[in-house]
């Protein structure tokens, strides 16, 4: 979908932002860029889409050149999703929602239906919403418009350039989980800038984590938390140890209450059998001994590492 080739970005001052960059993003990935301050995943996004020109190297969408094509055509197709909303506070929510595909001239029957089906999609009651202005909206609900105003004209690519980190963490957190639930809908290929490792976790197919403008890893999130490639990846996932290296199943389950689950996993489970149900299944039903005893989601694996990194690294065990 996506393709990297030797990507490079130099400024005039000498600095290398992103320093000859290789890889694929697959139709379809959450793909995650994640690094320092500095480390280039910004400038990097922003290649994609031309915002930042490449000073040597090449990206393809879909087999062909970015410079290829036409500026206007290569934006239309890629929504964009910054941490500073910009909502034009003079237009209602639905005519933020109705720039692009006004651009691409829809017929108005079909931006109405659009602005309907997409705010009903983001939890937003359309007749309600759709006359307000932008300050009349919480920062969480400005942010799901500027999340689905990337999405209004269909796009195939969604970038999101730190789209959360503004929020609380309450709003965030929802987002999170709307982003994980949206996915399974609308299966964009998005590219998603963040400095939060639980968050890129939570969130990625895949992660790309980035250092002086080059490529240290990329893998699953299970994948870079087992088997970090050095010292910096091993510091940056979780304050010198793997995290959850010897995370204890027994340690996160939670009560069976009302929930619902289509798969179960043993109460012996690993931390790397654990990821694997959890990357295609939002909650599992734990079993022992023949009986169902509790159940585990993303969510609560994410609080556990959160508490290990507060606690320098430090298990339940």
């Amino acid at each position: 979908m996506i393709t990297f080739k030797n990507a490079t970005k130099n400024y005039q001052d000498g600095t290398t932002a992103v320093d000859s960059v290789s890889f694929e993003i697959k139709k379809g990935e959450f793909f995650v860029l994640i690094g320092p301050s500095g480390c280039g995943k910004t400038t990097t996004l922003k290649m994609i889409n031309r915002l930042t020109p490449l000073s040597e190297g090449t990206i393809f969408i879909d087999g062909k050149k970015i410079s290829d094509y036409n500026i206007d055509e290569l934006r239309w197709n890629i929504g964009y999703v910054l941490q500073q909303i910009a909502l034009f506070p003079h237009m209602t929510i639905e005519e933020n929602i109705s720039i692009v595909p006004e651009l691409k001239k829809w017929n108005k029957a079909d931006i109405h239906n659009r602005v309907t089906e997409l705010l009903e999609m983001v939890g937003l009651e359309p007749a309600t919403y759709r006359s307000r202005k932008p300050s009349e909206l919480s920062g969480g609900e400005q942010q799901r418009v500027g999340v689905i105003r990337a999405l209004a004209a269909d796009p195939d690519i969604i970038l999101m350039d730190e789209p959360f980190s503004a929020l609380d963490p309450i709003s965030r957190e929802k987002l999170q989980n709307d982003m994980i639930h949206l996915q399974k809908t609308i299966k964009k290929t998005i590219v998603f800038v963040t400095h939060d490792m639980q968050e890129a976790i939570k969130l990625a197919d895949r992660i790309c984590l980035m250092k002086d403008g080059r490529v240290v890893q990329m893998g699953t999130p299970n994948e870079i938390i087992e088997n970090p490639t050095n010292d910096f990846v091993q510091d940056f996932v979780g304050s010198g140890q793997k995290i959850g290296s010897d995370l204890q199943l027994k340690d996160i389950i939670e009560p069976l209450g009302d929930a619902k689950f289509s798969t179960t996993i043993p109460v012996t489970a690993t931390l790397e059998e654990i990821l694997a149900q959890l990357s295609t299944h939002d909650q599992l039903g734990i079993e022992k001994d023949g009986n169902i005893i509790g159940t585990v989601n993303r969510q609560r694996i994410i609080q556990y590492f959160s508490k290990q990194l507060e606690n320098g690294g430090a298990t339940n065990a």
